[in-house]
């Protein structure tokens, strides 16, 4: 089964990960903007990172025939750096309009202070300009209060709920992202948010309207093969088939071609690999005989 991971670190993977996705099945995915886990200092190293989300990820994930899409965003704890904030807004309006940008995000609430109501706020209104959907992060604490809080506030601010997804739901507050009418993801961990069988529990409650998947693979204690496993889980829960397609494909590849960014026959073909190519004069490959697609 082809499928999709709509949100997904790649910066901070490595190229082995790559590769068992592509074995697993992965054909597609979105690697919105994160922080880095510890603070950034300067304007320009975000501009570095946006650069690398859009060059050197995109090339890597092709070398396994993944298509990589991004989505541009200061995310909800870098809102509460006022030495960087207004700098990175900036830049998130320069980079919003760029060839494979299918969102604004992630952005929302951490610890739900005014700073990130503000950048929220701007980062909608960018999100608006450019006609772009928004990728939403709910907050790790006080989750069902924070997930309520930014329906409200995407409400206030009248921006299309079938263009939001909100992401890391549980069992608490999907009822609330369902009842609104925004697109809901779930983030799959080892050990937090969500694991496989409570997925499957939740899809054979709510069905497949609007639901998404996504590994949400880091830097930290996570794994890349959590669509692929959850598939599995799925299956051997006797959940249809089509249910499964839609969830795992259908719905990260209308939501996010939404943007005009995602074409839809593009993605539905298979991205051909040739491993002899560089960029900027770089190789993934360390001596290993390049791979290339008759």
């Amino acid at each position: 089964m082809k499928m999709f991971d709509p949100h997904i670190h790649m910066t901070s993977r490595t190229t082995d990960d790559y590769q068992a996705m592509a074995d697993a099945g992965i054909a597609a995915i979105v690697e919105p903007a994160f922080w880095l886990g510890q603070p950034r200092t300067h304007v320009g190293s975000f501009e570095d990172y946006f650069l690398g989300l859009l060059g050197w990820e995109r090339f890597r994930a092709g070398q396994f025939g993944i298509r990589h899409y991004a989505t541009m965003g200061l995310n909800p704890k870098e809102c509460n750096n006022p030495e960087v904030a207004d700098g990175v807004i900036d830049l998130v309006r320069l980079y919003a309009e760029k060839d494979g940008v299918v969102a604004i995000g992630e952005i929302g609430y951490d610890d739900q202070t005014e700073a990130e109501d503000k950048y929220f706020t701007a980062q909608v209104e960018i999100a608006r300009e450019y006609e772009l959907p928004i990728l939403i992060h709910t907050p790790h604490r006080d989750k069902k209060n924070g997930t309520l809080r930014t329906i409200e506030r995407v409400k206030e601010l009248k921006f299309p709920m079938e263009l939001t997804l909100i992401d890391h739901n549980n069992e608490e507050t999907l009822p609330h992202t369902l009842a609104s009418g925004a697109w809901a993801g779930h983030s799959i961990y080892p050990n937090t948010k969500m694991d496989e069988l409570r997925m499957v529990e939740l899809v054979k409650k709510y069905g497949s309207d609007r639901i998404i998947i996504n590994s949400a693979a880091d830097w930290g204690v996570s794994d890349p093969l959590k669509v692929p496993k959850t598939v599995a889980a799925m299956r051997e829960a006797g959940i249809d088939e089509d249910v499964i397609t839609t969830i795992v494909w259908n719905n990260p590849v209308r939501f996010f071609a939404q943007s005009g960014r995602l074409d839809e026959t593009v993605v539905e073909t298979k991205l051909s690999v040739d491993q002899n190519e560089l960029f900027k004069g770089n190789s993934v490959l360390r001596g290993q005989k390049p791979v290339v697609d008759a």
